[in-house]
């Protein structure tokens, strides 16, 4: 036993200074912490008298812990006490209660002075907070004083519990009280607010992003710690509403249990979903074991189902310190160091509530402190949780600017080559379309003027033509030279004057062989512009059938009818003749026949009893500059 001492008190020492800034402090010489009382047993509302049968216990009192099998009824407790007078003991003095969860009654010297809500059958209490009652000077006697504390008979299945006292000057007791309230009654006041406000944040966040998995369990952790605060918080509750309230009060430290546990099993990339329904399940089973055992069953599900989240919280600190193991980085250490607090404080609470696990062998007295650690082991786990998920946003958030910077500068490079690639294109077409031009010209002078230069050269070379002849021969030269720089001139894609030049041209050369021309031109008055090869095609088409009524038809007359209709351009040179155009001998309707095609028309030959029509149909969409 000489060799665990050193150990015992060790330990202790350190869970002492873990704790420091919630425990009682040292007592100053002024200050009196009774450690032996008198009790008695009795519903008197008015202090008992010294003959009735006073029994002694030990400060702090746990009902449940001294009197195992006793019912717990309202109780008594007296203290005896020294007052050393105003001159010696400096000032005011106060009773400083830690906690006196029922409510009750103090009397000082047989007179009441303090009388705190009390459990009744009208509405349950449950006081959380620290009491510091000023004891008032008239009540002091100088020497013997006797101090009695009336506590209430707690709700079905609770236990009474009455702390060490404080006596003493009331300015030294108050730094006691103004600490034990900040963390007791103070900071569950901004877990609450805070919680429910990140709540709200974050599960809007998940509910825009359902893909955001962690962001909604940890919102939903959030939430239901903070509706669990809300038992330091509220601490009055009708009767009527009271087991709601204890429902509600284990659904939330249940569901944040299981949430933060799903949250560090998706946290490490672990996803089951056998297991996350089991822990779902395991959530349910205190909730209704309460709705189905009523109030009175409350002490059995706190000690037993609370107990079976204690492997649970231990599973979780595994599966944090793996998913550490595995990453071996700063962040990663972060979340498992939070959770062995949490757990911690977790197995601290449960131990000092049901004085199990050795705790008051470690620190004897400890459990009477009822010094509670879990809700703030929870608030480091949910700080160090928001801590990695804003980080892991704010990673997010880098790796798409830095996302974005490459694809600006890939859009960049892509829209200068894409740049590069039209002007090369550009290039190539002004290319093309030059050679195609040039092709065009060049068909244009082998197919008319060059043509005929070339027959009429061979017929003067072998003395075949005559002087009228020779002039006639160059007089179409000169008019197909004439069709193509009306129609080719760049500039001008107005194909009314290009058709008057050649109606005017034509008009003599009819007039002078004997034939009477008629022009029908019906198209509207606004300027057709027809493409420069159309139109030389077009009018080379109407030269070539003119030519051949002049040569083969031997007519009086040749009626020419141009129009436009319903998307299409109509051309008809009709004439009186013997018929002799269509059996023409010659290239002249294989070429008018060529020109067409290209066009996307269609040309035909109709002869009848008299004369011949040469008709050509083109549509609009295919000639059009």
């Amino acid at each position: 036993m000489s060799c665990d001492w050193p150990l015992r008190a060790r330990i202790g020492a350190l869970l002492a200074a873990v704790v420091l800034t919630l425990a009682t402090p040292l007592a100053h010489a002024t200050v009196l912490e009774p450690r032996q009382v008198l009790m008695l047993t009795t519903p008197d509302a008015a202090p008992p008298g010294p003959d009735r049968p006073w029994q002694p216990v030990t400060l702090p009192d746990i009902w449940r812990d001294s009197r195992p099998k006793v019912p717990p009824a309202v109780s008594w407790y007296r203290v005896d006490f020294d007052y050393p007078g105003s001159a010696k003991g400096g000032g005011s003095w106060a009773l400083y209660l830690p906690y006196l969860y029922d409510g009750g009654q103090v009397w000082l010297n047989g007179a009441p002075v303090a009388h705190l809500t009390e459990n009744s059958e009208a509405a349950h209490v449950r006081w959380a907070r620290p009491h510091l009652v000023p004891l008032p000077d008239s009540q002091l006697r100088p020497g013997a004083n006797q101090l009695m504390v009336r506590a209430a008979l707690p709700r079905a299945g609770a236990s009474i519990n009455l702390p060490r006292l404080g006596l003493g000057p009331l300015e030294e007791l108050r730094p006691w009280y103004d600490r034990r309230f900040f963390w007791v009654s103070i900071t569950p006041y901004i877990t609450a607010a805070m919680c429910l406000l990140v709540a709200a944040f974050v599960l809007f966040i998940w509910w825009r992003r359902r893909t955001e998995v962690l962001y909604g369990l940890f919102g939903l952790a959030a939430g239901l710690w903070g509706i669990r605060t809300l038992t330091f918080v509220i601490e009055v509750v009708p009767a009527q509403w009271w087991l709601l309230w204890r429902v509600t009060y284990l659904g939330a430290t249940g569901g944040f249990i299981v949430a933060m546990a799903v949250l560090a099993m998706r946290y490490a990339g672990i996803h089951r979903p056998g297991v996350e329904r089991a822990l779902a399940a395991y959530w349910l089973v205190g909730p209704l074991w309460l709705l189905a055992g009523g109030a009175a069953a409350e002490p059995l599900v706190n000690r037993y189902w609370i107990a079976g989240f204690l492997p649970i919280g231990v599973s979780i600190v595994v599966v944090s310190l793996s998913a550490m193991w595995r990453q071996r980085t700063l962040m990663s250490a972060v979340l498992p160091t939070a959770m062995v607090i949490g757990a911690l404080a977790g197995l601290h609470d449960y131990a000092v509530n049901w004085n199990v696990g050795g705790i008051d062998w470690l620190l004897p007295g400890w459990a009477g402190h009822r010094i509670f650690l879990l809700h703030h082991g929870a608030n480091l786990v949910l700080v160090a949780m928001g801590g990695l998920l804003t980080a892991r946003f704010i990673q997010t958030l880098d790796s798409l600017e830095e996302l974005n910077r490459t694809l600006e500068t890939r859009v960049a490079d892509r829209e200068r080559q894409l740049s590069e690639n039209y002007q090369r294109m550009a290039v190539l077409q002004r290319q093309h379309a030059a050679a195609q031009e040039r092709q065009l010209i060049m068909r244009e002078i082998h197919d008319g003027l060059g043509s005929q230069l070339f027959i009429s050269l061979s017929r003067v070379e072998r003395g075949d033509m005559q002087a009228g002849q020779i002039a006639a021969a160059l007089r179409g030269c000169i008019a197909d030279m004439r069709i193509a720089l009306d129609t080719l001139a760049p500039g001008d894609d107005d194909f009314r004057s290009a058709l008057g030049n050649f109606m005017f041209r034509w008009q003599h050369q009819l007039a002078a062989a004997g034939v009477t021309p008629a022009w029908t031109i019906d198209v509207p008055d606004q300027s057709l512009s027809l493409s420069p090869h159309a139109a030389l095609a077009l009018l080379r088409i109407a030269q070539e059938a003119l030519t051949n009524v002049l040569k083969h038809a031997h007519a009086r007359k040749v009626e020419v009818r141009f129009r436009q209709a319903d998307g299409t351009l109509e051309l008809e040179v009709e004439d009186d003749g013997c018929g002799a155009v269509a059996a023409a001998p010659g290239h002249g309707l294989g070429n008018m026949q060529a020109r067409a095609q290209q066009l996307g028309g269609k040309l035909e030959v109709r002869t009848g009893r008299v004369g011949t029509c040469v008709a050509l149909q083109v549509p609009m969409n295919a000639v059009l500059a």
